[in-house]
């Protein structure tokens, strides 16, 4: 279902497929989160924060928990101390990586215009 299945008639941007994939997607990092673990999966919570820089860690937990909720993100646990947590990209996350290439691909045709 596209924008033009509507014909200009949504009532509420949250019950249309685009609200919902910003709902899942939309805000400051998790774009930014999901990018990074496709180019590193998979992560430990210290190196994503070293990566993204000026991100808080309530932040980045927040957002991480939120991604793990929507199916995006697989968060694996080790029994050890310190404890040993691992972050991942799940295959619905790897849907969206196509997407992500596009919009990669449209920032370097479009940057110095």
């Amino acid at each position: 279902m596209g924008m033009a299945d509507f014909n200009g008639e949504v009532k509420n941007i949250q019950d249309t497929p685009f609200g919902y994939t910003m709902s899942v997607i939309g805000g400051k990092w998790k774009m930014v989160i999901i990018y990074l673990l496709a180019e590193n999966q998979p992560v430990r919570f210290n190196e994503l924060k070293r990566q993204l820089g000026t991100i808080t860690f309530k932040v980045l937990s927040s957002q991480l928990k939120e991604l793990e909720a929507d199916g995006l993100v697989r968060r694996k646990e080790y029994p050890q101390i310190p404890p040993k947590v691992e972050y991942s990209l799940t295959g619905k996350a790897e849907t969206l990586l196509p997407v992500l290439e596009e919009l990669c691909e449209w920032g370097g045709k479009n940057r110095n215009n």
